[in-house]
């Protein structure tokens, strides 16, 4: 039998609502203008803030986050409370740019060439994932070996 989700997203929406509400008039803007900017109706925007947007697609939620950050950015930080300043910050480290606006996400591993070796394995079929990294590692150790050859040569 299922368990009942204890997470009350009705409630978490409603928040969502006036947050991004209060954030939108303290900016200046209207439903039509922050529609206009994030690419969406005026009527998701106040579906939105009113927290009737339990079905809203996660689309235009970030939509809308994008363009109310973007207008954000251009408020003197010395404005802003130390939270929403941390969560520019982390959104600047996250966020990939998008029409212009965003940042470069940074990398996930410290080696970006692992990142993309992790996400090669993770769209392979799952039977294939073995051999794959049988060749790896079988690479691995002749890329080694010749390392040591060369160092035992120079």
């Amino acid at each position: 039998m299922p368990s009942k989700d204890p997470f009350d997203w009705s409630d978490w929406m409603h928040a969502l609502g006036r947050q991004g509400r209060r954030l939108r008039e303290f900016l200046g803007l209207s439903q039509e203008e922050l529609a206009r900017m994030a690419g969406v109706s005026q009527g998701a925007v106040s579906r939105l803030e009113a927290g009737r947007g339990l079905a809203t697609p996660m689309l235009v939620i970030l939509k809308i986050n994008l363009a109310l950050t973007h207008r954000l950015r251009t408020v003197d930080p010395g404005l802003l409370n130390d939270d929403l300043r941390r969560a520019l910050e982390i959104e600047q480290r996250l966020s990939p740019p998008i029409a212009g606006i965003g940042f470069q996400a940074l990398p996930i591993t410290k080696d970006p060439e692992l990142e993309d070796l992790v996400r090669i394995y993770r769209q392979m079929p799952e039977r294939q994932r073995q051999t794959f990294l049988s060749v790896v590692r079988a690479t691995a150790r002749a890329l080694g070996a010749t390392a040591t050859d060369d160092e035992e040569e120079a």
